[in-house]
């Protein structure tokens, strides 16, 4: 530092130009300490809320955790198989197990089976991180919360719920259906929208199988009788007659490949409008009931009064 003695103003001058000299080459700084260097490597250090200490070795190992963006709300159908798919990370020694939680019974426990009934599977492909428990041919009874889960301390589970419901097709109009010979008949059968792929829908005349008239395309463009199955909005298909004959009378049966079937019952009538021919049917039935009437109060009347047949 500068001390004042005598000469006070050369000294002065002189701390001066040390000042500015030593300010002008950056002798006067400011250091900061560096922090020590971490030990814990970074992609470790992200994954803190993951870890834990394993006794004995001092050392971290990744803890399991579950894969929470899995459905765990799955809807499947009567007679369909459902998928429940459980994704463990980081399960090092620690093993998977699927339980049903209305009886607590343990259906599963790592690639093993602990239930008679073979409906039920697990299945784990090698070194993958998957654990989906597989139950065939589902039934309303199967429906309820499973858990997924792995044999820590304290121990870690993950509930999915499964509802199993029952599809049902029908055909719009009334279950009887008249039309002339020669005349058309539509038929549509429809299925609301399901849980996963409606596969498609097969129609029966009686035991029969119902196809397109493949032999009628060489002859004209539209062929007699046609199926058209579109997936809109769920899943309809529509059976058209051109034509219709007498041998197309029947009890005809649209069967989905999941869900129950419906049925519905068409006449193919010779001449006659339908209608008239029912109103004809309901006029000839009560004349005749007419006649009858009328011949028994004769006889009655006859039996009552012989005198007046001369008897």
């Amino acid at each position: 530092m500068c001390t004042v003695t005598a000469g006070f103003l050369q000294l002065s001058a002189l701390c001066f130009w040390i000042i500015a000299i030593a300010n002008s080459q950056g002798k006067l700084a400011t250091y900061t300490q560096r922090p020590p260097p971490s030990s814990t490597p970074p992609s470790v250090a992200r994954q803190t809320d993951r870890t834990s200490s394993t006794p004995g070795n001092g050392t971290d190992q990744l803890y399991p955790f579950f894969d929470y963006y899995v459905p765990r709300n799955i809807t499947t159908t009567i007679g369909q198989s459902a998928f429940l798919h459980c994704r463990t990370e980081n399960l090092n020694d620690k093993s998977v197990s699927w339980m049903r939680k209305r009886d607590l019974h343990i259906l599963t426990a790592g690639v093993l089976t602990y239930t008679s009934d073979q409906r039920f599977q697990v299945i784990h492909p090698d070194n993958s991180d998957n654990w989906t428990l597989l139950i065939k041919f589902a039934q309303p009874r199967d429906a309820g919360i499973y858990e997924c889960q792995v044999n820590t301390e304290p121990k870690m589970s993950l509930a999915f719920q499964l509802n199993v419901v029952e599809m049902r097709a029908w055909i719009s109009g009334p279950p009887e259906l008249y039309v002339n010979e020669d005349g058309e008949v539509s038929m549509r059968c429809e299925l609301s929208q399901g849980p996963h792929d409606l596969g498609t829908i097969f129609w029966y005349l009686g035991n029969v199988p119902v196809f397109t008239d493949q032999a009628s395309l060489q002859s004209i463009r539209q062929p007699r009788v046609s199926v058209h199955t579109e997936w809109v909005d769920g899943l309809k298909s529509t059976l058209h007659i051109a034509r219709a004959k007498l041998a197309d009378s029947g009890n005809y049966t649209c069967m989905p490949t999941f869900g129950q079937s419906a049925t519905i019952n068409v006449h193919v009538v010779n001449g006659e409008h339908p209608a008239a021919m029912q109103h004809g049917n309901r006029s000839a039935v009560s004349g005749q009931m007419t006649v009858h009437v009328l011949a028994l109060f004769s006889l009655v009347i006859m039996l009552s009064n012989p005198v007046l047949f001369g008897h």
